[in-house]
């Protein structure tokens, strides 16, 4: 006889995980449609707004930034710089490498994109009050401290309290 398959995790400790992936990809996917708009996709995007709070930066610490390998960053900036919106300029310390500037062009477009952002943002959070919205943001955050303390190999606050 096979051994038997184990049960998935009950309620709500079993969808969790999956809960939170759905909404974070129907976010993007909502967004991505709202963008296209602007002739950008979710991805070029995000390139953008972070470049526009790091002006100046090399590719690869982007790359690292944004959790895209190397070439999938090459292949959107190649994208960007096509349509105007990106700069590649040498860097001066290191000259195989290259640090990233937004165009003239571009810069319109950051508060488009904000906009589209907070759109897309309004239709998921319909419904919720504003003290909803406050505790779950406090949640999300206090859940993003935790994760960033167990990957630094910090004791979580309950150990210190032991």
């Amino acid at each position: 006889m096979p051994p038997a398959t184990p049960k998935p995790p009950t309620e709500p400790e079993g969808a969790f995980g999956f809960l939170l992936h759905d909404v974070a990809r129907l976010l993007r996917r909502n967004f991505n449609r709202r963008v296209q708009a602007l002739g950008l996709t979710q991805a070029q995007c995000r390139v953008i707004l972070h470049l526009s709070r790091n002006e100046g930066i090399q590719q690869v610490a982007l790359a690292e930034i944004l959790e895209v390998q190397p070439i999938t960053l090459v292949r959107l900036l190649d994208k960007l710089q096509a349509a105007g919106l990106v700069e590649r300029r040498r860097d001066e310390k290191d000259r195989r490498a290259f640090c990233l500037w937004l165009t003239a062009s571009a810069h319109p477009l950051l508060e488009q994109i904000w906009t589209l952002a907070a759109e897309t943002r309004a239709g998921a959070v319909a419904g919720l009050g504003e003290a909803e919205l406050t505790r779950f943001f406090a949640t999300l955050q206090t859940m993003k401290d935790n994760l960033l303390r167990i990957e630094s190999g910090q004791p979580s606050p309950t150990d210190a309290e032991e």
